[in-house]
């Protein structure tokens, strides 16, 4: 799409008879909605946040009979403590709010300023969260009251699943079973392979090695983790995952045994995904590797996942198994490659529109 400045209109504002509601229209809205953080560390707004979460069926597919008593009289019972001690180790606490949600806020406001350079007052840029605060249903609802009459939803996860990407899109429809006049939806599509985020991916990562003082042996490209079962099932992300990493491999212009794929934070029982994240980098411990680094494409901004649990537990795995140099390269988030990606997919999807 040319970079030149569109010729816009103000929304409009429909001509009704005089005993009718205003109605505007006529601009266009983007919402980007990442997964969600919970409001404080404390024990009830950790466990309001992890009954929101652990409750949707898409990400929990075990069945309800055997489900709810789990969630509610054990794992909501025990883990928003634990968990809340996890979030206090990255609280932004300047705002009071977990890093995820910070960043995202900064991805709002600086692509709203670029669009507004590109197409006036047209675009209104707005965020929320899947689970937790702004709530999707809400900023659907602020987007049409300010006249957007076409919303383009971007879940922002660049690999599809059925647990995050499918969930956006199931509350975000849900929402629109109660409007009586709904906004034409768009959704931005996986983009685990699209040359722009594959570059920016490697702008950061060549970026991020250039800061450190010393040559890892082994970067690891650790994903987050779903049950294997959901692969079994059916669900691409397993595959999206892999090209990611064969694509960031090749870019590079590294081998196999250097650039080492597997996937993070399972949770329960059941068989995940593997190999697992932890036990990788205690494997390479294990093996005699003193000099890792390890990132996380898969997240379009840092938060507990991250900063927690890989620049965290797993950098302890690393150095308590012999370990010794260990660098965590941050996500794209609100720097000059997250925005790239960014940018570009919403001019992408708003050909047509505009």
């Amino acid at each position: 799409m040319s970079e030149q400045k569109l010729v816009t209109s103000p929304p409009r504002e429909l001509k009704l008879p005089a005993d009718h509601p205003k109605v505007m229209s006529g601009r266009v809205g983007v919402l980007l909605v990442n997964l969600g953080t919970p409001e404080g560390t404390s024990y009830w707004p950790m466990r309001a946040y992890l009954k929101e979460f652990l409750s949707d069926r898409r990400v929990i597919e075990t069945p309800r009979w055997l489900w709810w008593p789990l969630l509610n009289l054990i794992i909501l019972t025990t883990r928003p403590s634990r968990k809340g001690r996890d979030y206090a180790t990255v609280w932004n606490t300047e705002r009071d709010e977990g890093p995820l949600k910070t960043i995202t806020r900064s991805q709002a406001e600086q692509l709203g300023a670029s669009l507004k350079g590109f197409a006036g007052d047209e675009i209104v840029v707005d965020w929320a969260m899947r689970y937790g605060f702004p709530r999707m249903k809400d900023r659907i609802q602020a987007l049409m009251d300010q006249g957007c009459d076409r919303i383009l939803l971007f879940p922002l996860y660049p690999q599809y699943s059925a647990a995050t990407t499918a969930t956006v899109c199931d509350h975000a429809f849900r929402a629109l079973m109660e409007m009586r006049w709904q906004p034409t939806l768009r959704v931005v599509p996986p983009y685990h392979d699209d040359p722009v985020y594959i570059a920016a991916l490697e702008r950061s990562l060549r970026q991020g090695l250039a800061r450190l003082d010393f040559e890892p042996e082994v970067v690891l490209v650790s994903f987050h983790g779903v049950p294997k079962e959901y692969l079994m099932k059916g669900d691409p992300y397993h595959c999206h995952c892999a090209k990611t990493w064969r694509l960031l491999r090749e870019a590079m212009g590294w081998p196999a045994d250097r650039f080492l794929m597997s996937f993070q934070s399972r949770f329960g029982p059941a068989e995940w995904l593997q190999p697992y994240t932890d036990k990788t980098v205690e494997a390479l411990a294990a093996r005699g590797v003193k000099r890792m680094a390890i990132l996380a494409p898969g997240f379009t901004a840092d938060c507990l996942e991250t900063l927690e649990e890989l620049d965290g537990e797993n950098r302890h795995i690393f150095e308590g198994g012999g370990g010794e140099k260990f660098a965590y390269i941050p996500c794209l988030n609100d720097g000059p490659e997250g925005m790239d990606v960014i940018g570009h997919l919403v001019r992408r999807e708003l050909q047509g529109w505009l």
